[in-house]
């Protein structure tokens, strides 16, 4: 089986196409390994024997226009019910807050859609393309990882040159009625929101640190993403040497966004306590370059499986946070994925 990745970059009228046609992508077990190293990098939350770095070369790379491809707009769903696993994981994860153990924590979670064997992957994405200029939208498949769909708002890592950036994005709400027409400016954000995204901010301030004086933050503000909003803090920085992308992916993966501080302490209980292992979701993804980089944290993202999509969603938790609230972001975020597959014809 070849391996692919076609992405499309938000607010870009085209794709690109990235073809393995010999053998598989390359498999790497630590972040750092992609130091020097190029092509599309499909990366997990865990990396782990099953859930490798995956790295396709680019044997052959084709543009595909995307423009116009979708004029109907799919149907929502109701929320549906809070299922036992999401109750037993939220009372073990507000534990640990409430207990001091963690300031922040995500908890993640997955759904089953079932769909039309005849809808093909290439599909989804195009819709996706078409519904979500905003996003950053990634196909791809391999052999190792499955088929996995993501349109996502978060850059992780984002060069040319020795001019980068990064994003703090944090915070949720659902755009509805008159605000649809809006970027959300008039929304009023919760004092857990704006705890959240400084959260995720200061912590990407201490790992820039790290690697560079020269940067700069600009934020937060409420930035919109198919029908959500979120706060975000833009960072750029310069960096003189460009061979150490891996260290810095090291430091920065999986931000708070995704997992929680302190970090390496959430990591570790997430990886034991979640009922549904994140795979590839939370992760990220997109092309790695010796010119260029874009690389996106896998949100808003599901796999692919047959007739079955699984689709994944988390929130961030913090002590204030409530059950059914938290329920209900998980639901809105998977509708950014779900609306792809009930489109009317």
């Amino acid at each position: 089986m070849s391996a692919y990745a076609i992405y499309r970059l938000p607010h870009e009228d085209h794709a690109t196409l990235i073809h393995q046609t010999e053998g598989n992508p390359v498999e790497l077990h630590s972040l750092t390994e992609l130091n020097g190293k190029q092509g599309f990098v499909v990366a997990p939350f865990e990396v782990k024997s099953e859930t490798p770095i995956l790295l396709i070369r680019p044997d052959e790379v084709e543009e595909i226009e995307v423009k116009d491809v979708l004029t109907e707009y799919p149907l929502t769903s109701t929320p549906s019910p809070l299922t036992p696993y999401y109750k037993v994981d939220f009372a073990n994860y507000h534990s640990q807050l409430k207990n001091d153990t963690f300031r922040k924590i995500v908890l993640a979670r997955c759904a089953d859609e079932k769909i039309d064997q005849k809808l093909e992957p290439m599909e989804l994405f195009y819709r996706a393309c078409a519904m979500y200029p905003r996003l950053f939208i990634a196909l791809v498949e391999t052999e190792k990882s499955g088929c996995w769909l993501t349109a996502t708002p978060e850059i992780l890592l984002d060069g040319k040159g020795n001019d980068w950036r990064t994003i703090a994005l944090a915070g949720t709400m659902k755009l509805e009625g008159d605000q649809l027409d809006g970027e959300g400016e008039t929304l009023r954000w919760s004092t857990k929101n704006i705890q959240e995204q400084r959260i995720v901010a200061t912590y990407i301030t201490e790992c820039l640190e790290q690697f560079t004086s020269d940067f700069g933050e600009e934020g937060p503000k409420t930035v919109r993403a198919a029908n959500l909003v979120h706060l975000r803090s833009d960072f750029t920085f310069k960096l003189d040497d460009n061979n150490h992308i891996g260290d810095i992916l090291n430091t920065l993966h999986p931000t708070p966004a995704v997992c929680g501080l302190p970090k390496r302490e959430a990591f570790k209980f997430i990886v034991k306590n979640e009922h549904t292992p994140r795979r590839y979701y939370s992760g990220f993804m997109g092309p790695l370059g010796a010119t260029e980089t874009h690389l996106y944290v896998s949100l808003r993202c599901m796999n692919i499986d047959g007739d079955t999509c699984h689709l994944y969603a988390g929130g961030g938790l913090l002590k204030d946070s409530t059950e059914e609230q938290e329920w209900l972001e998980t639901e809105a975020k998977m509708e950014t994925m779900r609306r792809l597959l009930y489109v009317q014809q």
